[in-house]
């Protein structure tokens, strides 16, 4: 864990604890929560344990997907209560298995229908028993955290017993101290020094209680028995009544707070979120550890790195899921193992069944026609990608990110390209030896450059794609991949193998390619891609306009990638386009009905024989 390298550097760190919530809807919700506070750079988060049946699962499911998924470095807790040792194994591990490295071992809270608490049959009664377990059986795999108790507990309040079983703790294999949620300082601090005097040297890290509403803040401390120093009442007691003022001055006490720890030299801070951001937040920017905008993490690769057992080491990705990366994760997640250095061959990945992994259009109907309306003309449609494209919505059916600031210097081309009626589903600038810390394109250790390639991809109807092919030709620098939903594959493309579109170089390694282009994942995305405009079409009711006009999108478009391997040129990609517009963006859809054959629409039969033309089915095979 990232603690001890904190208080080495004397640089603060914070971390961030949520519990399992009781719905579906509820998981998916703390997911999309957990995935936007990555962005604030916390140095773990910790997941708590829901004892019992389902809830211990759903603990371990957590735990699974911000380590795979979200690339969040993870600490699970796990408690004595109800747990045979056969459920600890098996809760150990799935926290092995899923790359977690992180344990946080209590001895818990009696369950609701007992008042006290009991070990049962073959399981552990102290949380120095699990300590000791975790150590025995993992050795020093897992970083194990333990509970410390500044203001004492429900059934021992000896502050000198306290002290000695912590340090039984510490020394059976503890190697980090998390503490019960606190409001007194003066105490925390006090206490501090006297674990430090009793040669507990592990790092300290405070449970932080951010304030939502005076309610919540008095039934929490209460509960856990937490002092309130006066002057917080004194300052809350009068706005009470006023949720906003209680959460403004509540930030400054416990800012206030935070501070006194830190310059008291514990440089790690745990809040307890409650499953909740905002209170957090306006915390951590009064401390200033983070900005208004969030303090984006030290990429180590461009794209979000996940964390999982088997895929620590990855280090490359088709560029085509830059923006569901979650897809791409569960696409993969059965792989024996994963590109490191190079993408390898190209026809040996399996990707994944859409319908096995459940990849599809998330929200209900009503959610996503409130979000995207109901289009009944190109015009719509584009509109609905200039909104994106200026930050007035949060995603499309391709993307579950917002437009990052990584598009600016393409912002006003891309908006350009889709007032036009070609729609833009992926882009990257080019990039010519931006330095690492670069804030916007930078990746990877300091002192090192990266550099990547103008990349676009977009629908366009068919006849249009004769006419930007015949231009692709012309610029001897451009390379493409285009097909449609029937799998018709066209590309100029000199091999199958991959073409790097981000690389990097840094001072004594190989040059590293993170992202690239290739035939087979491609064919897998295309999959996805109208899979993901199909069921943007099913949010609307069948026969009607909306529905109409999407589905004829997916069915007649064709989906292509352009690469410009001229990464010294800004722009000449979106030259390619000049000129070139969906005609009659109010009338019907272009190239919307097949033709009477089955064949491709008139404009693709009329390519000549420069180009390979493949049905993609030939390459599904190899997906398979």
């Amino acid at each position: 864990m990232k603690l001890a390298e904190a208080h080495r550097l004397e640089k603060p760190a914070f971390s961030f604890e949520f519990f399992p919530p009781k719905t579906a809807q509820g998981v998916q919700n703390l997911y999309d929560r957990m995935d936007r506070m990555h962005d604030l750079g916390p140095s773990f988060i910790d997941v708590t344990w829901g004892a019992g049946g389902s809830q211990s699962e759903l603990t371990c499911e957590m735990v699974n997907v911000a380590q795979t998924v979200y690339g969040l470095e993870t600490c699970m807790h796990l408690t004595c209560t109800d747990m045979e040792t056969d459920k600890v194994d098996s809760a150990l591990d799935s926290a092995y298995k899923a790359g977690c490295t992180n344990i946080l071992a209590l001895r818990g809270d009696p369950p609701r229908d007992k008042e006290k608490w009991q070990a049962v049959e073959g399981g552990f009664r102290y949380a120095l028993d699990l300590v000791k377990y975790i150590k025995a059986k993992y050795g020093d795999h897992f970083d194990i955290g333990v509970a410390g108790y500044p203001e004492g507990c429900d059934d021992e309040q000896n502050p000198e017993l306290l002290m000695s079983h912590l340090k039984q703790k510490v020394d059976a294999g503890g190697t980090f101290i998390v503490t019960q949620m606190f409001y007194d300082v003066d105490n925390f601090l006090v206490w501090v020094d006297k674990c430090r005097a009793n040669g507990i040297t592990v790092p300290i890290v405070p449970g932080i209680m951010p304030i939502q509403t005076h309610a919540a803040f008095l039934r929490r401390a209460k509960g856990m028995n937490c002092h309130i120093p006066q002057d917080w009442i004194d300052a809350l007691e009068p706005i009470k009544n006023d949720d906003a003022a209680v959460r403004e001055v509540g930030k400054g006490l416990v800012a206030g707070m935070c501070r006194r720890i830190i310059d008291h030299g514990v440089m790690a801070l745990h809040f307890y979120t409650m499953n909740l951001a905002q209170s957090t937040k306006m915390v951590l920017e009064e401390l200033g550890l983070i900005s208004k905008e969030g303090t984006p993490t030290k990429k180590p690769l461009p794209w979000r790195q996940s964390l999982g057992f088997s895929r620590r080491e990855e280090d490359v990705r088709p560029v085509f899921w830059k923006n569901r990366h979650k897809s791409y994760v569960a696409r993969t997640q059965d792989w024996d193992e994963f590109p490191n250095g190079r993408w390898g061959d190209s026809r040996s990945p399996a990707f994944g069944e859409l319908d096995t992994y459940n990849i599809g259009l998330k929200g209900t109907n009503e959610q996503n026609i409130k979000l995207w309306g109901r289009p009944e003309s190109l015009r719509d449609i584009a509109d609905v990608f200039v909104r994106f494209l200026k930050s007035d919505l949060k995603s499309l059916p391709w993307s579950e990110i917002p437009v990052t600031d990584e598009a600016s210097p393409i912002i006003g081309d891309l908006i350009n390209l889709n007032r036009r009626g070609l729609l833009t589903i992926t882009s990257q600038p080019s990039v010519n030896g931006v330095e690492s810390s670069d804030p916007v394109h930078g990746w990877g250790p300091s002192g090192g450059y990266v550099y990547q390639k103008a990349y676009l991809e977009l629908l366009i109807p068919p006849l249009l794609l004769t006419q930007l092919i015949e231009r692709i030709d012309r610029t001897q620098t451009m390379t493409f991949y285009a097909v449609d939903k029937a799998g018709d594959l066209r590309t100029n493309a000199p091999s199958d193998g991959p073409n790097a579109v981000t690389w990097g170089v840094f001072p004594g390694k190989e040059i590293v390619q993170p992202t690239i282009v290739e035939t087979i994942s491609f064919i897998a995305w295309k999959d996805e891609a109208f899979r993901l405009g199909t069921d943007w079409a099913n949010c609307h009711p069948a026969g009607s306009p909306s529905r109409q006009l999407i589905e004829g999108i997916m069915s007649n478009w064709y989906l292509i990638n352009i690469v410009d391997n001229d990464f010294h040129s800004t722009h000449g990609i979106f030259d390619l386009f000049d000129s070139l517009e969906v005609k009659n963006l109010d009338g019907p859809l272009e190239g919307s009905k097949p033709a009477a054959n089955g064949q491709a629409p008139k404009g693709i039969a009329e390519l000549d024989g420069t180009h390979k033309t493949t049905d993609s089915r030939v390459f599904q095979e190899l997906l398979n």
